[in-house]
């Protein structure tokens, strides 16, 4: 098909991507509340676009191009439509939808007298937060009674109107850091973007005229395939792609288990990287080990998100601020272009191949940072504090934008969240019961941080790098694509949650993840404590191994290990894909070793596959599961 040059930015690329962001949401929604299928967007890999994307490049657009070569999508105006989609999909669940709606109303149906939650939250929570009817929270965990008219939307207007507010000044601030280090980490620094690899090529193209990138495909597809047919038919024998074993004296487990997306990841990335990832995880499994043998513990309680330990939760909290505040330092010399550009107007400084100007993503952080601190403090948290936790979390998500960037990792949480360490490092007495409570509500955006817009936004902008694409006009897309899914997604969540009971939708989301921020901030009332100085002693030797590792590996070409994986390596999720991790390097080293880069790159199409194959497969499933009326076939997690 003969590509057409110079659309670079088309209306109907806008309508079609605004179009597949509306079915994601709708499709992502109802398969987390009804279908309990495999989770299409909960993480950094983006399933659902990918699917929907293929959808569009492989199904879609072939027949288009055979009717008329004009009817076809050029690969600019698919790489347009991906972005948006990978924006999107870090709303419709685990990024939004699913966690606002149960965390405002779970402290109302939650509470009992035997945890004091009506004496020791409500007096606390702003109005303008969450709904007042308790009838209308009961029905949206239970499900409407059959002399209910209808949905009671009205009394949700008001607070989500408020956290929409709120929300998008987020966004804003999350795209605008995007765009200002775009040219640093793609043009300077050239961090390798794994996950956005594979929507390139299967915008060009190219790559379904390889055979073994079919054949990649071929093996996830047919595996999880027999695995989605044994939830039919259990004499079909089902294929265990996981082992645990137990070690330490059954203290620790070692989980063996192998992810065809991830290893396909992991294969994209540098050796030394994928290295350290395996080898830091291992080495903290070991010591936690040692620790429980031993008898050693440290007893903080930092609620259920980040490492396993709190050892590791202050030692990641350090490494990863050093690994922004170095990254910020290498940077420096275009930080400071930025700058002159947006307070000076620097002619010199090129922005022209960004999708806003450095002036207005300078301006549009500061004053999108500014009313987030404004609706922070309005919420309860302490004035002084809400600069301390903005910096925090912002640490965190650049961190993890950067992480997932330079190391595949589209599976990754941080060793720890921004609220909890507000509370770890300056006490609850500084804060009191407005403070906590005001940091519970943060948990709907900066807790449970498997996937976010920086994180999208970072990889969109390297799929659409393409000098063919009229960037200015992106901008729009992406609000718009934000605007449409989160919209969506919130309607069909509540939607669903009415009709057949929060419930009986997903037990996480609408169980142990609804009462997570207020079971940790009742057990700081109940036991207040002041600042843990020992918390900041680890981050201080955290950060100093961290700082140590970069240096070493700056200074000598032969050092093995990648301060990535000290400040991510310890997370619960990767004790889950180590292995996969190790077997995706060892591949690599063996091919590279004793074939070259000529043989990488030519087995590289089959890793690709691996990605794509399990993704289609998932939604296949889906689809299947939906016309067939089956529930609870999750034949992928992780």
């Amino acid at each position: 098909m003969k590509e057409r040059v110079g659309e670079e930015f088309t209306a109907r690329s806008l309508l079609i991507g605004l179009l597949f962001c509306f079915i994601l949401a709708v499709g992502t929604s109802y398969n987390l509340m009804v279908i309990h299928g495999s989770y299409m967007a909960i993480d950094f890999s983006a399933a659902a676009a990918i699917f929907l994307f293929f959808l569009l490049t492989f199904c879609i657009n072939p027949p288009l191009g055979f009717l008329s070569p004009k009817l076809a999508f050029t690969s600019s105006e698919l790489k347009v439509i991906y972005m948006m989609l990978v924006v999107a999909c870090a709303l419709p669940t685990m990024g939004m939808a699913a966690q606002i709606l149960p965390i405002l109303t779970s402290s109302f149906y939650y509470a009992l007298p035997e945890n004091s939650w009506a004496e020791l939250i409500h007096p606390y929570i702003k109005p303008w937060l969450v709904p007042q009817s308790k009838t209308a929270i009961k029905y949206f965990y239970e499900g409407l009674p059959s002399w209910e008219s209808g949905i009671p939307w009205g009394v949700w207007i008001r607070p989500l109107g408020m956290w929409a507010t709120f929300l998008m000044a987020l966004y804003l601030v999350m795209i605008s850091i995007s765009v200002i280090l775009r040219r640093q980490w793609m043009e300077h620094e050239r961090l390798v973007y794994p996950l956005a690899q594979l929507p390139i090529e299967m915008a060009e193209r190219t790559i379904y005229r390889n055979g073994l990138m079919w054949l990649g495909f071929a093996v996830a597809f047919i595996v999880s395939s027999i695995n989605g047919l044994h939830h039919y038919f259990p004499v079909v024998p089902q294929i265990r792609l996981v082992r645990y074993i137990p070690i330490f004296r059954h203290t620790q487990t070692l989980i063996f288990r192998l992810s065809f997306p991830m290893m396909g990841f992991f294969y994209l990335v540098h050796l030394d990287v994928a290295f350290s990832l395996w080898f830091f995880n291992l080495l903290s499994l070991i010591v936690r080990g040692f620790m429980t043998y031993f008898g050693i513990r440290f007893a903080e309680n930092l609620g259920i998100y980040g490492a396993r330990s709190p050892l590791f939760a202050h030692l990641g909290m350090g490494a990863i601020t050093v690994l922004v505040v170095m990254g910020f330092w290498n940077a420096r010399r275009h930080l400071w272009n930025i700058l002159r550009k947006a307070l000076w107007g620097a002619d010199e400084v090129e922005d022209s191949d960004e999708i806003i100007s450095y002036r207005a993503a300078f301006w549009v952080l500061i004053l999108a940072l500014a009313y987030m601190g404004f609706w922070l403090n309005a919420s309860g948290m302490p004035g002084w504090i809400v600069p301390i936790f903005l910096a925090a979390t912002f640490i965190i998500f650049i961190g993890l934008t950067r992480i997932v960037a330079e190391s595949g990792m589209a599976e990754a949480v941080a060793s720890t969240i921004g609220s909890s360490f507000v509370v770890s490092g300056f006490g609850t007495r500084v804060l009191g019961p407005e403070g906590l409570t005001a940091m519970a509500m943060t948990y709907v955006w900066s807790a449970d941080v498997r996937t976010f817009v920086m994180a999208s936004c970072t990889n969109g902008l390297k799929v659409i790098d393409d000098r063919s694409i009229k960037k200015r006009p992106v901008s729009w897309a992406v609000i718009g694509s934000i605007i449409v899914t989160g919209v969506t997604a919130v309607w069909m969540i509540m939607r669903l949650a009415y009709i057949h009971g929060g419930l009986n939708g997903n037990d996480w989301f609408f169980g142990g993840g609804a009462k997570a921020p207020y079971n940790y901030i009742v057990s700081k009332m109940i036991h207040p404590e002041g600042p843990n100085v020992t918390g900041w002693y680890i981050k201080g030797i955290g950060a100093g191994i961290m700082a140590m590792l970069t240096f070493l590996r700056a200074r000598f070409l032969w050092w093995p290990f990648h301060p990535i994986g000290f400040a991510i390596g310890p997370i619960w999720i990767m004790d889950q894909i180590w292995f996969t991790c190790f077997l995706a390097w060892m591949i690599k080293f063996a091919l590279v070793r004793w074939g070259g880069l000529k043989v990488y790159r030519s087995v590289r199409p089959i890793f690709l596959g691996l990605i794509l194959g399990q993704f289609v497969c998932n939604g296949t499933w889906i689809i299947i599961d939906i016309l067939a009326g089956g529930r609870g076939n999750r034949i992928f997690w992780i």
